[in-house]
């Protein structure tokens, strides 16, 4: 099993590309089952869970390739609507896959999810919303059952809102007979370019960046060719690390719009920010200062930001207070972080982060995609050496990253 040997104290300095967004990629790849053909996809990162997306479509009849950052994938062949355990198991988005099926065959059987170790995040909101729209859903022996489906429009309005579930009731609304209204949909850049790209193929869709869509059913869609866009949870990690270390890092390729609630809480500890057209500059030469974070759906504070926005606080002259309002339990880098010598205090879905002089590097375990950044970017600042381990969870959400930190004068390295 892989690991990361990280020698602390090398402030980050020079450029460094985001990669496209693995949150964005995965349910554009979904949404190729809705229309037979071949469709072309660039800037995706390759990660374990891109290619991992890529063995559920193969195993449905799909022929997918890689050729550099473009993925080509020929639906036409499509045979099958069984997604199974062995693969769904290892990674949530897995679910994706479950409209398209029913809007584009009528039938499914796509086992229940698994992914990061934390929290239940359960599939009510989707499995709600596909029967609204008429699907007749079991659960049996652990898979969800679909038989004889034929969608029709709905008006369905989430309780909490829901990236995964909008994402998925959208492309199952696309082929549905009718009109359909999701109401407190999620507003992530990731959404948003799912509806750009299925509008682009032929789908009817109004209010896109707002909480209401209406989506008007098409009887079929034309293949997808788009570009995925930058990955904002990168590009504000790589932004953290920067003010983690003291140093200047310019970010290009990015959408400074999508990640600007990181970023502005970066400049409320201190650093100096320049933004472009596509990209970011982040400059923090002194000690960061301590901030309050409240994650949100977006346009706030992204819950996959809170992990590494804890380590930056770790290190910062004074007190934090960091509370996760979407994921109450997403706090198992804390132990990791107090190896190190953090001083964190979590009561319930509130850590009260007491920043230190210096953190210290220790053998430390990664225990989702987001607590392994920020066990990395503590690593960078820490004193001495760290060695994380189970970094697999990193190689399903980062694209080289150990290369790109050591563009960046980080002293990285992966232990086979």
């Amino acid at each position: 099993m892989d690991k990361l040997l990280i020698t602390g104290g090398r402030p980050l300095e020079g450029a460094v590309r985001v990669s496209g967004a693995k949150n964005a990629a995965l349910p554009v790849m979904a949404a190729t089952l809705l229309a037979p053909g071949v469709h072309r996809l660039r800037n995706v990162p390759r990660l374990r869970d891109t290619q991992t997306f890529a063995r559920v479509l193969e195993l449905l009849g799909a022929r997918v390739s890689f050729e550099g950052d473009q993925l080509t994938i020929d639906t036409g062949d499509v045979n099958s609507v069984e997604a199974p355990y062995e693969l769904v198991k290892t990674m949530r988005a897995s679910i994706y896959v479950l409209g398209p099926l029913l809007a584009r065959f009528g039938r499914a059987k796509v086992s229940l999810p698994g992914g990061c170790a934390w929290g239940p995040r359960p599939v009510n909101l989707h499995l709600a919303g596909l029967r609204a729209m008429g699907a007749a859903l079991d659960i049996e022996h652990g898979y969800i059952v679909g038989r004889n489906v034929k969608l029709k429009g709905a008006v369905i309005g989430f309780d909490v809102v829901s990236v995964g579930a909008t994402a998925q009731l959208m492309m199952a609304a696309v082929l549905a007979e009718g009109a359909t209204v999701l109401e407190n949909v999620a507003l992530e850049p990731d959404v948003t370019a799912l509806g750009q790209a299925l509008i682009a193929c032929g789908a009817r869709i109004e209010g896109l960046g707002s909480r209401r869509l209406a989506i008007e059913g098409v009887g079929r869609l034309r293949p997808i060719d788009t570009t995925i866009i930058p990955d904002r949870i990168e590009a504000a990690t790589f932004a953290a690390a920067a003010a983690m270390t003291g140093g200047a890092v310019r970010l290009e390729g990015v959408v400074p719009d999508h990640c600007e609630a990181a970023l502005r809480k970066l400049e409320e500890c201190g650093c100096t920010l320049w933004r472009g057209a596509d990209e970011v500059t982040v400059a923090c030469p002194g000690r960061p200062q301590p901030v309050n974070v409240v994650t949100q759906p977006f346009p706030g504070f992204p819950t996959d930001m809170q992990a590494q926005m804890m380590a930056v606080c770790a290190v910062a002259g004074g007190t934090s207070v960091i509370e996760d309002t979407i994921y109450f339990d997403r706090f198992t880098h804390v132990p990791e972080l107090a190896r190190m010598g953090a001083r964190i205090e979590l009561k319930g879905n509130v850590a009260v982060v007491k920043g230190v002089d210096r953190l210290y590097g220790a053998q430390v375990m990664a225990t989702d995609l987001r607590a392994s950044a920020s066990l990395v970017i503590a690593a960078l600042a820490a004193e001495g050496e760290t060695l994380i381990d189970r970094i697999y969870h990193l190689d399903r959400g980062y694209e080289t990253l150990e290369k790109k930190l050591g563009a960046l004068g980080a002293q990285v390295r992966r232990v086979h």
